[in-house]
């Protein structure tokens, strides 16, 4: 039971008192005191029962005999993973009933154990995923409140090359702001279409996307370049739920509708096609009716340019006067208090704040957008779930 080593006693009593506070879950109470689970649930069973008294170390004699699985049987098992290196618990456990089907063989579980014990199973590498966005999705009532944008699917002109038509909308206007073809989801074709849009049309409060490539990425807070450039202009990003396409339903919608004008047959090459898609910004816009708007309305008659406008020079983050304010270092770390947190190499050379929670954690924040809560004790920032 790795506790710290200052005094056992006080690291139970303080557990107990952030378990009472009611802030903390076990399992984060768990990682915070680096202890696991088992031992968590024990220390609040034995307080509910007897109190901070009930704390204090008892004899670890064993008062019953667990069952134990056989040396001849455990012998088994290490043979036919030993001959079969690729066979896991369950094969095993279905070859020794192959040879006995009468006898007892210990569960699946059982030999997992045991393989682990002997250092014969190899641990899965955790998959990185990225981070779910972790505030409610805002709804448009104004223009310029959220934007939309996402790749369409990609498809093969004439000529053989791929296309990736980039698209923005806005969410209460339905106003089609761009469609632009290119080669692929790179950065910086993504950036100038941004721009040359926001230059155009002035600055949304939000731009829904969903999770893929350069929209977001599996670092702290989903942090791309991109996401990075918006929120210094003060643009938050919204990220819908991974497989949750409905979550951004107007915009699939669009984008149905485009394929149906413009992609029956591909035209030749990326240029012709472009026509296309600018041929079908102006009909969407200025001719065809949404019955979401009012009868006989179209996107360009709801439609108001967007009072904040680009700036000249990229604006730097600013955070309120309670917030302690750190520098991310070479490497993607932080100092807080004279110890390295490590956030994300995406913010090397950008300042995040930090907001004072209880407890010794502070809330992350890279300019409005939450990254995760940093647990002094541990050491390390707790992304969102």
């Amino acid at each position: 039971m790795p506790w710290k080593e200052t005094c056992t006693m006080n690291e139970r009593t303080f557990f107990i008192e952030a378990w009472l506070s009611q802030h903390f879950s076990v399992v984060e109470l768990c990682a915070r005191f680096n202890i696991s689970r088992k031992t968590g649930h024990k220390w609040i069973n034995r307080f509910k029962e007897a109190g901070i008294p009930g704390l204090v170390e008892q004899s670890r004699a064993r008062k019953r005999q667990t069952h134990q699985t056989s040396a001849a049987v455990e012998t088994k098992i290490l043979e036919l993973k030993y001959r079969y290196p690729s066979w896991g618990p369950v094969t095993i456990r279905s070859a020794l009933y192959r040879q006995e089907a009468d006898y007892a063989w210990p569960a699946s579980s059982t030999i997992g154990e045991i393989l682990k014990r002997h250092g014969l199973v190899k641990p899965k590498r955790p998959r990185q995923k990225t981070p779910p966005h972790s505030q409610p999705l805002a709804h448009a009532t104004q223009p310029n409140e959220v934007w939309s944008a996402d790749y369409k699917g990609q498809f093969k002109l004439g000529n053989g090359q791929w296309c990736y038509p980039l698209t923005l909308t806005d969410n209460c206007s339905r106003l089609l702001i761009r469609c632009k073809g290119l080669h692929g989801p790179h950065l910086k074709p993504s950036l100038k279409v941004y721009e040359q849009a926001f230059r155009e049309y002035g600055l949304p409060k939000r731009i829904r996307t969903d999770n893929g490539w350069p929209f977001a990425m599996n670092t702290l807070g989903g942090l791309t370049p991109l996401t990075i450039w918006l929120l210094k202009l003060g643009v938050y990003p919204e990220r819908i739920a991974p497989g949750c396409p409905q979550q951004n339903g107007r915009h699939e919608r669009m984008h149905r509708t485009l394929k149906a004008a413009t992609l029956k047959p591909p035209k030749g090459n990326l240029s012709a096609q472009q026509r296309a898609f600018n041929r079908f910004i102006h009909e969407y816009n200025e001719e065809r009716p949404h019955q979401s708007l009012g009868l006989g309305q179209c996107p360009i008659d709801v439609h108001r340019t967007s009072p904040r406008s680009f700036p000249k020079n990229l604006p730097g983050m600013r955070y309120d006067h309670n917030f302690e304010v750190r520098k991310v270092k070479c490497g993607g770390y932080i100092k807080l208090h004279g110890h390295p947190i490590y956030t994300t190499r995406q913010l090397v050379g950008e300042y995040v704040g930090l907001e004072p929670l209880r407890h010794d954690r502070w809330q992350l924040y890279f300019g409005t957008l939450k990254l995760g809560i940093v647990d002094e004790r541990i050491g390390r920032v707790i992304r969102p779930t």
